[in-house]
Order: C-alpha cells, then sequence, then structure tokens
C-alpha cells in the first residue's frame, strides 16, 4: 500500500485528465452505477468543528474520504478543510494507497465545477467574477481558464485586503460584490458565508453560477432570487440534506451535472444558470484513482 502526500498528489493531478475524471464519474454517479450514502457528518462543535465519512463504490473503484471541516480554523495557519483518502481494490478488497485529501478536495471541486461550466456557460463568455479569495477561488480560476478565454477576472472578499492579495497574484481586478458580479458571464461563489452574499438581481441573463460554499443546511451563499434560475446539483439526495442555499430557499431542481454531461438531460445554456455543488465521495474516490494509475504508469518497470 503507497502513501501519497499533497505533494506528490499535486505532481500527478493535471487538470485535463481530472475534468475528463469528473465527468466520467458525474455520469456514473447519475446512472446509478455509484453506490454512496450521503456524507456523514458528525459535529464535534457547532460552527466550528465537523468530521465527515464519505465512502463510494464504482465498478472500477472503492474508497472513502475522512475529511475534517474546522471554520474555526479560519485566519489561522491550519486549512479549514483536512482530509485523507483511502483507496482498495473492488475486486479483492484490497487496500491500495492512502492520499492526503486536501488537494483532492481543492482540486476536483474546481473541477467539478469546470466541467459543468463547459455545457452551461455561454461559448462567448469572457467576464469571470470570483466572489472569496481563499484556495477555492484560486483552483476556480486557474481550471476555469484552461474551459473559456477570460480576458477580464473580478474578485471580492469580506476583507478587502485578500482581495486586493489575489487580485495582485492572478490578474485580477479587486471590487465590491455588486460590482463583481454585474455584467459577469461565469460567477463562482466560494465563501464560509452563512447569509448570502450574491444577489440574483445582480446577475445578467445567461449568466453561469458555481456555488461551492455554504455546506450546512443553515448556511446560504445565494438569495432566493439567485436560486430561482435553473438549478443544477451534483446530488440530489445530498443538496436536500446538506444545502441551505437548496433547502431553505425551496428551489426547483432541474438535473444532476451527471445527467447534463450524458446527455440525458438538456443543457440549458442560454438561461441563467446555477450549480450548487456540495461535493460527494465519488469525486474524491475517482480521483484518488486517477492518481494511483498515474503512479502506475509512471513507475519504473
Amino acid at each position: 500500500m503507497r502513501y501519497f502526500d499533497e505533494e506528490r498528489v499535486r505532481a500527478l493531478l493535471r487538470w485535463d485528465e481530472l475534468v475528463a475524471a469528473m465527468e466520467d464519474a458525474l455520469v456514473a454517479f447519475s446512472g446509478g452505477r455509484v453506490q454512496q450514502p450521503v456524507r456523514q457528518v458528525l459535529t464535534v462543535e457547532e460552527n466550528a468543528r465537523y468530521l465527515g465519512v464519505m465512502p463510494a463504490i464504482a465498478p472500477d473503484a472503492m474508497g472513502v474520504k475522512l475529511v475534517t471541516f474546522y471554520p474555526a480554523n479560519a485566519g489561522t495557519s491550519v486549512p479549514t478543510h483536512m482530509a485523507m483518502v483511502l483507496l482498495f481494490r473492488p475486486d479483492t478488497g484490497e487496500p491500495v494507497a492512502v492520499m492526503d485529501g486536501r488537494l483532492i478536495t481543492e482540486m476536483r471541486t474546481a473541477a467539478v465545477s469546470a466541467a459543468v461550466t463547459k455545457r452551461l456557460a455561454s461559448p462567448g463568455a469572457r467576464v469571470l467574477a470570483i466572489l472569496g479569495s481563499g484556495v477555492q477561488a484560486v483552483s476556480h480560476l486557474e481550471v476555469l481558464r484552461t474551459i473559456r478565454p477570460f480576458d477580464e477576472v473580478r474578485v471580492w472578499s469580506r476583507t478587502p485586503e485578500h482581495a486586493r492579495r489575489f487580485a495582485a497574484e492572478h490578474g485580477a481586478v479587486a471590487t465590491d460584490a455588486e460590482s463583481a458580479v454585474r455584467g459577469a458571464d461565469v460567477v463562482v461563489v466560494a465563501t464560509s458565508a452563512r447569509e448570502p452574499v450574491l444577489v440574483g438581481a445582480w446577475l445578467k441573463p445567461g449568466a453561469h453560477v458555481n456555488a461551492v460554499g455554504a455546506c450546512r443546511p443553515t448556511w446560504r451563499e445565494l438569495d432566493d432570487d439567485a436560486m430561482a434560475n435553473v438549478l443544477v446539483v451534483d446530488s440530489r439526495e445530498a443538496v436536500l440534506v446538506e444545502a441551505g442555499d437548496v433547502i431553505l430557499s425551496h428551489a426547483s431542481i432541474y438535473a444532476e451535472a451527471g445527467e447534463i454531461i450524458a446527455g440525458t438531460k438538456a443543457a440549458p445554456a442560454s438561461e441563467t444558470t446555477i450549480f450548487k455543488s456540495v461535493g460527494i465521495a465519488i469525486e474524491d474516490v475517482a480521483s484518488a484513482a486517477l492518481i494511483a494509475a498515474r503512479a502506475a504508469r509512471a513507475a519504473p518497470v
């Protein structure tokens, strides 16, 4: 059994391969070929410390992610999310690998957003707005730039200095939230907000939103007007348990991402679309399987 630390994971993951792996995983999930319960979350301390358990079995991969979510770590040197992914052979049950899961979580979340953005964002999308300036903001910017040739990137953060630093490092413009969103073709909302930071009235017709924060049933990033648009999710079952944006707005779900990618549901690319992602276990297991396969190909014979 091999161990992959974060440095090794980073060396083996490539955006193009990861996006393709997430597409396959989402199609398999929505097609009923994945066994996966909704994430079990143990509350150590409400609003501060959580432990999540995320198993999944697909025909060609089996594993589990253990993830800690500690919003109380915000502003310290310790990440708010940390994880380990355990990978097993589905045919024999033998352990294959243990991997540091922090970077896997960061990258697979953005890769899933990219897979959906490919289908739902306008082909002529040129303006990207990012609400949030943390690791998910960085990873989304990196991968979305491989999907659409953005001419302008705008960023907002509740801490203006963080937005200015992000803008300086990534060729963006720091501004207020409304100015960032108005006229943007693609919007990423990746915050630790517990009340809406995105107002639906700011969205241009036909804009596409990737919302990846507000991962508790009582937390929100988007207001009711935003959630009244065409809603796509990673898992119907999961968002109805975990996503305050969906639960509290009583939003109607149009499709799962896997249905859009597979073509079993039409991609409403001309509509204003919201992709609400809570992150599901098969994304982590498929990412770990991709890493293990790339490592095996790179190993000397």
